[in-house]
């Protein structure tokens, strides 16, 4: 037989007033047996519930700021800013107590005239409020652990509508109330609601929906902000500006009838009619910039945000952890990213490169004494899907573990490897080689870390310098075929190893040693930009290699600065080496292929690289406070296939069809383009102006080795013996009325010629013939000019 409802409902009533009462006193209660309308619930024993619950700090944004503390981004799984109790103005805590729980500061955890009348209604199948304020700030204790530990269980047990879940949150409530002030509750509790929108806390929601501060917060916008926490979504202002301003008034009406401690008003009918005027302004409505494609530098965000997840060890022991930390733990994060210079480097790229060009412009800047970037640039600027519009995920800067792409080979770039190990290995300036147009290597050994390399197939080197060449001029006019055989001369092992030391690093994340081919100091292998001015930034720090860095600080929320991923700055070549090598590629803007990216008042070192076929074109340069590369490539992706089967030169005399662009395809075109005007402009906001410092002598004179004498020999023997001591060789044929013909004149060299120098074998081509005497031709007799014409 069915309990009528009065006598259900009166019997509900006695059985919950003795529960209350206990709760009240503070005793457990074993077990709770309660008949509801459509069978029998039993809520679970509270023996083993903890009287305590144990609060986890509530989760806040993190920001990541420019080197001037603008920001650059935000990261938070709930975007809040916490702030104390006096932070937060009064209007806004009155407020909310009126609306939630204006009798706050009377009664103890529970209100019992409220909650006693919720549970009843709830155990007949109508849910109701009634909580305290302390009560609600349990539940979203509870909900916040829960989605900590993602474990839906409980929050779903945190959240249902049961008698059992009001009995939990009046445990707790009471115990935190013997621990904590109401003051102290309010506080985290007004940090801990959810205000719609996205806006945890109402400080974020301040700033969220009226771009104000929780201090400054008017009876208006405070009345507002504290009726959206019964329904967040339904009174959002933005998505449901009527409903909203309803709640608002429902708020302000409140305020107007209840009394402070004194008996005045909380705030005058005339107050809260004026309030009631004010229109809510969709216009002040901010979005915070939460992650990295909402970012003004979405890839330095993007960058910025792997090296936490990769590197910062003092955020957590897995990726993952540091990841929370990120975006749960209220960081401040500062890059060294000067926003002037990074715009400026952009403005450079979107004038040369179109985002929709079928290529990609790249600048990339760096502090070689602390590794830290500065700027990083590319031609396709938005993060996104859309091609058409000249979007992209890929960040063209940094290699594919970072959210990069291939890579650009580095042509002719790489020859500073070559001259670095081989001054290195005692190699100086006056090794010399004598150059032609072409050079076929064919059949050809270069020594390398594993026995030698042959060349198998046909590789025929141009370049139009013809003549005799050493490390100066072959370095300012960037002679192929001086490179190649001194890269020949050195053996590619010492070059690939120096290239690693200094910090080159292929874009697939790939050993560079493993990829020790002939072609190397050409710039075969596909290379990130970041990887090319670390390296480059390692001879201008003389000898020095900071891996690159983004990170300048990272704070936690109590302002106590936490390790962050350092450079790893460490000696990896010689001083006297990396300053031989800042004086010898000082020669590219004094009098090569820079002379148009020189900056005037300013000493730069640096190289121009271009990839056969011209499919790129590079400069780098640098002074020791700041190193820069630059590169434009053509796009090798597969919907500009098309175009570039009609431009077989690839940016060899090509206007790029969007930014109309005109490029010859070589090196210098990303110097005066790009690296000229980036570079400049950077430099203004540095305060050092260090200088490089002058090699020693004796690094750039290199070893001097005898050359042995061939008297008695043949030419064959004599290249042998030659060939021998260290020293390539060339056949010059000559006259010579004393040797006869195909015999042994000489060498040139004298005594002695620099390390690995080519040594000419000069060969009799007999006595010089006696000169043809041609007759003179009969001379015309011409009329004499009468005058000038």
């Amino acid at each position: 037989m069915r309990i009528g409802k009065r006598l259900y409902s009166l019997m509900m009533f006695v059985v919950v007033a003795l529960l209350g009462g206990l709760l009240a006193a503070g005793l457990i209660v074993p077990v709770a047996g309660m008949a509801t309308a459509t069978g029998t619930t039993m809520v679970e024993s509270l023996d083993t519930l903890p009287t305590e619950l144990t609060e986890p700090q509530q989760p806040e944004r993190s920001r990541l700021l420019n080197a001037d503390g603008s920001p650059l981004a935000y990261f938070y799984d709930e975007n809040r800013i916490y702030e104390p109790l006096d932070k937060i103005a009064p209007i806004m805590r009155q407020a909310q107590v009126a609306i939630e729980d204006h009798r706050f500061y009377e009664h103890g955890a529970l209100d019992l005239t409220g909650t006693l009348r919720a549970l009843v209604r709830s155990s007949q199948g109508n849910t109701q409020g009634g909580s305290s304020l302390t009560q609600q700030y349990v539940r979203l204790v509870q909900v916040e652990i829960a989605e900590e530990n993602n474990d839906a269980t409980a929050k779903a047990a945190a959240t249902e509508n049961t008698i059992a879940r009001k009995i939990r949150e009046l445990r707790y409530a009471i115990a935190m109330e013997k621990k904590l002030s109401k003051d102290t509750i309010l506080e985290r509790y007004l940090n801990i609601a959810y205000y719609g929108d996205g806006a945890y806390g109402v400080e974020a929601a301040a700033k969220h929906y009226f771009g104000t501060s929780a201090a400054k917060l008017t009876l208006s916008q405070a009345a507002m902000l504290a009726g959206l926490v019964r329904n967040p979504v339904a009174t959002n202002p933005v998505a449901h500006p009527a409903q909203a301003i309803e709640r608002r008034n429902n708020v302000l009406d409140r305020m107007a009838e209840l009394t402070d401690a004194s008996g005045n008003p909380l705030i005058t009918a005339e107050q809260a009619a004026e309030a009631k005027a004010e229109p809510f302004d969709k216009k002040k409505v901010t979005q915070s910039r939460l992650g990295c494609a909402n970012s003004a530098f979405p890839f330095i965000c993007d960058y910025a945000l792997e090296v936490l997840k990769q590197q910062a060890t003092a955020l957590g022991a897995t990726p993952a952890e540091r990841l929370n930390t990120v975006y749960r733990g209220g960081l401040t994060i500062t890059t060294q990213i000067d926003p002037k210079a990074q715009r400026q480097a952009q403005r450079v790229l979107s004038k040369r490169v179109s985002p929709k060009d079928p290529a990609i412009g790249v600048i990339v800047m760096m502090e070689p004494n602390t590794g830290l970037i500065r700027a990083m640039a590319q031609s396709r600027p938005v993060m996104g899907l859309n091609w058409r519009k000249g979007e992209t995920f890929y960040n063209y800067a940094v290699g594919k573990a970072q959210h990069g792409g291939d890579g650009f080979q580095g042509g002719s770039t790489f020859k500073a490897f070559v001259a670095a190990a081989a001054l290195d290995q005692g190699f100086g300036t006056n090794t010399t080689f004598k150059v032609g147009t072409h050079r076929n290597y064919q059949g050809e050994t270069f020594p390398s870390c594993k026995g030698s390399v042959k060349v198998t197939k046909r590789w025929v080197v141009d370049g139009p310098e013809v003549g005799t060449y050493n490390l100066w001029n072959g370095t300012s006019q960037s002679v192929n075929n001086y490179f190649v055989p001194l890269e020949q001369a050195v053996g590619l092992c010492p070059v690939v190893k120096m290239a690693k030391a200094v910090g080159l690093q292929p874009a697939s994340g790939e050993d560079i040693t493993k990829l020790a081919y002939p072609s190397f100091t050409l710039g075969s292998v596909e290379i990130t930009p970041l990887s090319m001015v670390t390296a480059y930034g390692t001879f201008a720090n003389r000898g020095v290699r900071c891996n690159p860095t983004i990170i300048k600080s990272i704070k936690n929320k109590a302002g106590m600065e936490l390790p962050k991923p350092e450079a790893g700055c460490k000696k990896v070549i010689d001083q006297g080496v990396a300053d031989a090598v800042n004086k010898i590629f000082q020669g590219p803007f004094t009098s090569g292929t820079l002379t148009r990216s020189r900056i005037y008042g300013t000493t730069l070192a640096g190289k121009t690289g271009t990839v056969p076929s011209n499919k790129a074109a590079w400069t780098v340069g640098y002074t020791p406070d700041l190193v820069t590369a630059a590169v434009i490539s053509y796009d090798n992706g597969p919907r500009f296939k098309k175009f570039w089967k009609g431009h077989r030169g690839f940016l060899h005399g090509i206007r790029l069809p969007k930014s109309k662009t005109y490029l010859t395809g070589f090196g210098a075109d990303a110097g005066w383009m790009l690296f000229k005007p980036a570079m400049t402009y950077a430099l203004k906001d540095i305060d050092r102006n260090t200088q490089f410092s002058n090699p020693p002598q004796s690094v750039l004179n290199g070893e001097t080795v005898d050359v042995p004498s061939c008297a008695g020999r043949g030419p064959s023997s004599c290249a042998a013996l030659l060939h021998a001591a260290g020293f390539s060789t060339y056949y010059s044929r000559q006259y010579s009325n004393d040797v006869p013909s195909g015999g042994l004149i000489g060498t040139s060299g004298g005594g002695s010629a620099g390390k690995g120098s080519q040594i000419a074998i000069y060969v009799s081509k007999g006595p010089e013939p006696a000169p043809t005497v041609e007759p003179s031709p009969t001379p015309t007799p011409t009329k004499p000019r009468r005058g000038p014409r």
